[in-house]
């Protein structure tokens, strides 16, 4: 929830340096608050800058007040939804099975759903991390599913905003893990699903963390409010794809 008009500018600059080949090689989406998506749609298009939503209700429209639909999103200019965020499930009290009615209204609007799965502290010290993700994705991602309509981002519910962030080692294996749950969930389709890093993601740690194996990607929190720290995490992953696999 951040982000007035005047704070376009910060829009601005990353399509700017995105359009003069900042990010070659990537795939820069911008998820910004609904009130702001009309406005920065055409900058965004100029540049080949994607645009996505942070939430979406499961009916094309209604009688629910304040909600958005992903119909709604698609037509303001989003190609990309966030659904299940840490801060969804905790603060609107958001569980799997809402999440994935959200995702299948995302894939009927024509959007990519960005899924969000992840453990607290309390479980990850209680040695439940691997069986919380499982449910969470067993839960929250429709059987429909494609590496074109869904990605996957994990977002150790601890490490957002903190500062802090799980060793490498325990990166590598939750994002192997998730990689496995998600052939078991949907055969054949792993190998080109697009699972992503969240949790205090900066131009500091983007390099180390974006050689991680499976890691393909970063959803990046409060670095994104910033052009400078965003397109620096970007320029890391850019020479990433550059280098190709190791």
């Amino acid at each position: 929830m951040h982000g007035l008009r005047k704070d376009l500018v910060e829009v601005e600059k990353i399509c700017a340096e995105v359009a003069a080949g900042g990010a070659d090689g990537t795939e820069i989406v911008l998820c910004l608050p609904a009130t702001l998506l009309g406005a920065a749609a055409p900058i965004c298009a100029g540049a080949g800058v994607g645009l996505g939503g942070q939430h979406c209700h499961n009916e094309p429209s209604g009688p629910f007040t304040g909600d958005i639909s992903a119909e709604m999103l698609k037509d303001a200019g989003a190609t990309y939804v966030i659904l299940g965020h840490s801060e969804r499930r905790t603060g609107h009290h958001e569980g799997d099975e809402s999440v994935r009615d959200k995702a299948n209204a995302a894939f009927r609007a024509g959007l990519t759903a960005i899924v969000c799965v992840g453990e607290t502290r309390a479980e990850r010290e209680a040695g439940d991390a691997l069986p919380v993700v499982a449910s969470q994705l067993a839960g929250s991602i429709p059987i429909t599913s494609t590496p074109e309509s869904l990605v996957i981002a994990y977002e150790p519910v601890w490490a957002i905003g903190t500062g802090l962030t799980p060793t490498l080692s325990d990166i590598a294996g939750m994002h192997r893990f998730i990689r496995e749950r998600i052939d078991a969930h949907l055969p054949g389709m792993s190998h080109g699903m697009r699972i992503l890093y969240g949790g205090s993601v900066k131009p500091g740690n983007a390099a180390e963390l974006m050689g991680v194996s499976n890691v393909d990607g970063a959803l990046v929190g409060g670095a994104s409010l910033n052009a400078r720290d965003f397109m620096g995490i970007a320029g890391v992953y850019r020479h990433f794809c550059e280098a190709g696999p190791a």
